[in-house]
């Protein structure tokens, strides 16, 4: 991994006015990919009958998509010294900027997926870096007063994306919602183009090409299976046990590389250090959490609530005014020790899959964005507190490489995990689906209660269609409810591990 700390200093005859324009373009940038996360969840529903997709396959289009962006941060250091911070970062918005306009022109779920998969590539330099030049762009005694305006802006843009958004797609359609963005980042683009100091890169820098092939072909493959798997019938399909295999061969690989080489992809001595290697445990679970209902949540309301899709969209925003919360909360929260912050932050994402758990068909709408700002709080929290434990202990020096793993580790986590949920989404909806549909019958004495059957009469074709769709809503709910107690149990997970951190404010013993 390549030490990006020899960064450059800001011109000392930058002007206020252009210090103020970096600022906005490069909130705009990240507002920008944060956004498009929201926006492709709420419109997750119309894009699956859009391209006649079934529920596994459309989540795809995220899960792929955080996953480039897993494997594409660690690289944000090896670009940087090769090519420069402002090349990097302009160069990052723009191409995002076009991945999402084409994202909007997809035909087909084959054509979206890879779009989806350029995006998350191209927006993974833009985090890390956006923050790295405002600090130095503007003198320390600013640096308190610019991230706050610079956060308040980040957490804005996942506010107003999925509002309006969903608002486009239900008087439009889904693509109007892909190409509310694209102003956004033309905006940013150009401000940073316009704005940003020159700088070059050292010319050719080392990257172990070899390490970062091996991980990238593991991740990979093990994606690939975990989204297929169900489809396919997991182990009974040759095809997945090849990528499996393949995606265990790779990984090993990469472990024996790590382990051995002297300037791997990724130095794994850092987990030595207690709270670093809890650190990542505990981003790992995070990421878990944080995605997941984005993606069971939106297709639950459109397809089987019967949201209209601006209902879905402003559910969805509604995480964002959590995590709005969460930026204020951090402010008081800043006295306590990291590690009551990083449990409360856990707890209430407990507390939101216990929620989620109770839910049924006749949910409100309120109540559903109630839990969705409890989420977004509790993410708001986790965030800032688990990154003040996670890296204490690590010197300067290997920050870059700290930081790399960390944000791998956070989006392996929420990549994997969704597969694993969707698929359990599909699995439980065919058998509870057959375990249900096993009671209608002539014979079962219950139903001929006067009261049992409903509006439902089983003595015509249409009330039994009728009943047909009334059984699949009943099972894709069920199927929903098994999911969240996996979310609820991962949150769960995560008590044992925050227990057993140090205290950010003292050094390892």
């Amino acid at each position: 991994m390549t030490d990006t700390t020899d960064r450059p200093a800001a011109e000392p005859e930058m002007g206020a006015s252009r210090r103020i324009l970096i600022l906005i373009s490069a909130m705009l940038s990240v507002a920008l990919y944060f956004s498009s996360i929201l926006v492709a969840s709420t419109v997750l529903p119309q894009m699956q009958g859009s391209f006649s997709a079934t529920p596994d396959e459309v989540s795809w289009t995220m899960t792929f998509n955080i996953l480039a962006t897993a494997i594409a941060m660690p690289m944000t250091g090896w670009l940087t010294a090769r090519f420069g911070r402002s090349t990097v970062m302009i160069w990052s918005t723009g191409i995002f900027t076009v991945s999402t306009a084409l994202c909007g022109f997809a035909t087909s779920l084959e054509e979206m997926i890879l779009w989806r998969i350029a995006q998350g590539a191209a927006g993974a330099p833009c985090v890390p870096l956006a923050q790295t030049i405002l600090l130095d762009t503007f003198p320390p005694r600013q640096h308190r007063m610019v991230l706050g305006v610079y956060g308040m802006g980040v957490v804005l843009g996942p506010i107003i994306g999925p509002t309006i958004g969903g608002y486009l797609a239900e008087i439009l359609n889904w693509r109007w919602a892909f190409f509310l963005l694209i102003p956004v980042g033309v905006a940013a683009t150009l401000g940073l183009s316009a704005t940003l100091p020159a700088d070059r890169g050292r010319g050719p820098v080392y990257l172990s090409w070899i390490g970062f092939i091996l991980l990238s072909v593991a991740l990979g493959g093990l994606q690939l299976a975990l989204s297929r798997g169900q489809r396919l019938d997991w182990l009974e399909s040759m095809e997945i046990r090849v990528t499996l295999f393949i995606s265990v061969v790779a990984f090993y690989l990469f472990l024996a590389h790590s382990l051995t080489s002297r300037r791997p992809f990724l130095d794994l001595r850092l987990l030595l250090d207690r709270n670093y290697s809890l650190g990542l445990a505990l981003i790992a679970i995070f990421g878990m959490l944080n995605f997941v209902p984005m993606v069971l949540l939106p297709p639950l309301m459109r397809i089987y609530m019967g949201y209209p899709d601006v209902l879905v969209g402003q559910v969805v925003g509604a995480r964002g005014i959590g995590g709005l919360l969460g930026f204020f909360a951090v402010i008081f929260l800043s006295r306590l020790d990291p590690r009551v912050s990083v449990g409360a932050g856990f707890v209430l994402q407990f507390i939101a899959g216990l929620w989620l758990m109770r839910i049924d068909l006749n949910v409100t709408p309120f109540e559903l964005a109630m839990n969705g700002i409890t989420q977004g709080l509790s993410a708001g929290i986790i965030v800032v507190a688990l990154s003040l434990v996670t890296f204490a202990n690590i010197p300067r020096e290997r920050m870059p490489e700290a930081t790399a793993m960390f944000h791998l580790l956070r989006n392996i986590g929420a990549s994997l995990f969704i597969s694993i949920c969707v698929a359990e989404v599909v699995r439980s909806t065919g058998t509870n689906y057959a375990v249900l549909s096993e009671l209608i019958s002539p014979y079962n004495r219950t139903l001929a209660l006067p009261w049992a059957a409903g509006p439902f009469d089983m003595s015509s074709p249409s009330s039994l269609a009728r009943l047909s769709g009334e059984i699949s809503r009943q099972a894709a709910m069920i199927a929903h409810l098994n999911a969240f107690g996996l979310f609820t149990a991962a949150a769960a997970a995560s008590f044992p591990l925050a227990l057993l951190l140090r205290n950010a404010r003292k050094p390892a013993g």
